[in-house]
């Protein structure tokens, strides 16, 4: 009997060691998500507060960028370096052989 109590023990040791471990986890991504948060509602202010006089002006507003552009910009950042072409490729998980057959240069 005393051999099954203990094993009971270690487990719920085991267990607790879990259960604070993934308490602390929570507590880091509530924090993270805080911080992301209030960077979330700071560009969204600054969105608006540059978008309002192009508004008053009847401007037309700027089309925002489609997601292949903003993936090739977020993997030149990423690099925080030029990057070739072959590393944009490489970055982004394209494929680094053409989409296309080239055709002969003329001679």
């Amino acid at each position: 009997m005393r051999e099954l109590l203990d094993k009971i023990e270690a487990r719920q040791q085991l267990v607790q060691d879990t259960v604070e471990r993934l308490r602390e986890q929570i507590a880091l991504l509530g924090e993270q998500l805080t911080a992301a948060e209030s960077t979330l509602k700071r560009l969204q202010a600054t969105r608006e507060t540059v978008l309002e006089p192009a508004a008053e002006d009847g401007a037309p507003l700027p089309e925002p960028l489609p997601p292949g552009y903003r993936e090739v910009l977020a993997a030149f950042e990423q690099a925080g370096r030029g990057l070739r072409a072959r590393d944009v490729c490489q970055a982004l998980d394209i494929g680094l052989e053409p989409s296309t057959p080239r055709a002969p240069a003329p001679s």
